[in-house]
């Protein structure tokens, strides 16, 4: 079975791709992919191939930002969206364009900066609060004042300028190029290999506080660890791309699913895999279904993960209901 469920993903990655470069204004056939020329080759190599690659990265680091974040606060909602994380870094990269801001490093840096401020806000108006709910409810207030700012930042801009912001904080990849994916790959470099050697230190805050502590592990600073890693996966993301919504929560459930008694490791993987198919897949619609319009890809994601997830809770919920 765990042979047939790889075997069944990497079908369905190939056919993705394919799709992904082949439909669209103009159509490509399969068998011009290799072989294009002229407007086909810029159409397949300057346009589809780097944003196919960026939407690749992005989904993968926000699956796995989720399930980071999920695993060491030991709860499914906790996602960059509810913990102030991913409203920080649109937030300080939001306000660097409309006070004209330069900062080196653009957009990662200030995409980092904003995601650590804003998932510390978050840690340190949490603390005393009893509970993993709490500590969620204290993430969606300082995401809700995130995006106040936001939104009063984008009053003081321009016209042309609250175009531009209103595409970038529902989440788009319009004009990717290879440099766009460019400024994503140092962040994902860094964090990437960061996430996989954090994933004995998750595996034990699986486990609660105090038998982590119990092991060996100072739970407290292994725990910051993890979320300054989830962190910068987020800002890779949300520098270039946008806040693109609910992946990491929908990732890790898809995960959990495939392989429901899996090691970290291995939800690693197919969280990474999972959110990459997912965003996508969902960018393949956004730039197509309504062509010449294009939708925004965060707004369909997070349509998708929401629905999904309130069909698993459904279900959940049916099956504890019919084992009472």
């Amino acid at each position: 079975m765990r042979g047939l469920a790889w075997l069944g993903f990497v079908i369905a990655a190939a056919l993705v791709v394919a799709a992904y470069l082949c439909f669209g204004e103009p159509f490509v056939g399969v068998n011009r992919l290799l072989v294009a020329e002229g407007v086909e080759r810029v159409v397949v190599v300057e346009l589809r191939a780097p944003r196919l690659v960026l939407a690749a990265f992005a989904g993968a680091a926000l699956g796995v930002a989720g399930l980071l974040l999920q695993e060491t606060l030991r709860n499914p909602l906790a996602v960059p969206e509810l913990l102030g994380v991913s409203s920080g870094a649109a937030a300080a990269v939001s306000a660097c364009v409309v006070f004209g801001i330069a900062v080196p490093g653009a957009p990662l840096v200030p995409a980092l900066v904003g995601a650590v401020v804003g998932g510390s806000l978050t840690l340190l108006a949490a603390r005393g609060v009893v509970g993993p709910a709490a500590v969620l409810l204290v993430g969606a207030a300082v995401s809700a004042a995130t995006q106040a700012l936001m939104l009063t930042g984008m009053s003081l801009s321009d016209s042309r300028e609250q175009g531009v912001l209103v595409r970038y904080l529902l989440g788009s990849l319009t004009g990717t190029t290879w440099n766009t994916v460019g400024q994503t790959v140092p962040g994902m470099l860094i964090a990437l290999p960061l996430a996989f050697l954090a994933l004995p230190a998750v595996g034990l805050l699986r486990l609660g506080e105090d038998n982590a502590s119990v092991l060996g592990l100072r739970a407290g600073g292994a725990r910051v660890g993890v979320l300054a890693v989830a962190c910068v996966l987020v800002a890779a993301v949300v520098g270039p791309c946008g806040p693109i919504a609910w992946v990491g929560f929908l990732a890790p459930r898809l995960a959990r699913a495939a392989r429901p008694n899996g090691e970290p490791l291995v939800w690693f993987v197919w969280c990474a895999g999972t959110g990459a198919l997912l965003v996508v897949v969902a960018d393949l619609l956004a730039r197509t279904v309504l062509y010449p319009i294009e939708l925004p890809v965060g707004g369909l994601t997070a349509a998708v993960a929401v629905t999904v997830g309130a069909l698993l809770h459904a279900r959940r919920r049916g099956l504890r209901e019919a084992l009472a």
